[in-house]
């Protein structure tokens, strides 16, 4: 009985100094949201289990090991057990009766994280490879997301190519964007800031820098923002300034340069217009207006010479957004 209680009294030590020796080392981003905070609590309900379980487990191993060993000298066998019956009763119940329990704390955590706010804002979240898009309900669009404190912000978002995932640590939740479906995510900030959502979600050459940067700041700052995109896209309303918004609302500068910056995803769009542009099969062609079109509505047709290994997607732009992209190409000299 005396190891049943020594055992016990060195789980209960054991399984204390693993948590908190967990919690010094605490790794965990700030909390951010308020989802974060539900997150985070259940978290704190499994590392309790963990602890307590890795010191049931070696606390008895070790034990057995130290106290239990073969003394120098003996050469007998050791007290041969056929089995209990009531234990093995016992460890089958009751951590079946843990696991339920467990279960149903998860299942309410769940749904305290996704209980939707009817006044929430909406943002429609576009991915794609390897950029972010952000479309407000006032029209507004960005490759920033902008969000006020306090208020909740139901992201509708899809992926134009691939499987991408939406994830901003400090806010814990994360959801998955899949090609021709709209999937919801729920945040609440709490913590006014600049965080970054990162692309968790392997897709492709460039997935690393596939981040984008999450502003929060008071509903004050947040309006006032919202108003000044909004004057800047009606100044911007010239085939230049509208192909400029295109290019941001696509990700088109994720693979081309604006600077002159060389990409090995595509060629840099500084300059090329009216410039010799050498292609893959040996000839040069001048980038004019029909080439830059042609390149944008069939981007296989003439590739340029050292991106016979990358793929543009093909985009539907109309004839419309075809001429003011390229009027924009046209400026950048």
């Amino acid at each position: 009985m005396l190891h049943f209680f020594v055992v016990g009294i060195l789980v209960i030590v054991t399984a204390i100094l693993a948590y908190f020796g967990v919690n010094i080392l605490w790794v965990m981003p700030a909390e951010a949201s308020t989802q974060a905070v539900s997150i985070d609590w259940l978290w704190n309900i499994q590392m309790i289990a963990m602890s307590f379980l890795f010191a049931l487990i070696v606390v008895p191993l070790v034990y057995s090991l130290v106290v239990f060993r073969r003394r120098k000298g003996e050469t007998g066998e050791g007290e041969h057990f056929e089995g209990n019956t009531k234990l093995e009763i016992a460890w089958t119940i009751i951590p079946l009766f843990v696991v339920l329990g467990m279960a149903y704390i998860g299942a309410e955590n769940l749904a305290d994280t996704r209980r939707g706010d009817p006044n929430a804002m909406v943002v429609e979240v576009t991915g794609r490879q390897w950029s972010w898009t952000f479309e407000y309900e006032d029209g507004v669009v960005s490759d920033e997301l902008h969000v006020p404190v306090g208020k909740q912000v139901l992201l509708k978002m899809t992926s134009t190519d691939v499987v991408h995932s939406f994830w901003v640590p400090e806010f814990r939740v994360k959801q998955d964007l899949v090609p021709g479906r709209v999937t919801e995510l729920r945040i609440t900030p709490t913590v006014e800031g600049t965080y970054q959502v990162r692309c968790a979600e392997l897709c492709g050459t460039t997935h690393y820098n596939m981040v984008s940067d999450v502003i929060v700041s008071s509903q004050a700052e947040y309006t006032a923002w919202v108003s000044e995109q909004a004057a800047l896209a009606a100044a911007l309303d010239t085939p230049e300034g509208r192909g400029e918004a295109l290019v941001a609302a696509n990700g088109c500068n994720a693979c081309h340069s604006i600077d002159g910056a060389q990409s090995p995803l595509g060629p840099t769009w500084f300059g090329v217009a009216g410039s010799e542009v050498a292609l893959s099969d040996g000839t040069t062609v001048t980038a004019d207006d029909d080439f830059l079109a042609e390149s944008i509505k069939d981007p296989q047709a003439k590739i340029v010479a050292g991106f016979e290994t990358q793929l543009m997607p093909t985009y539907t732009f109309s004839d419309e957004q075809v001429a003011d992209l390229v009027a924009y190409i046209k400026t950048l000299r």
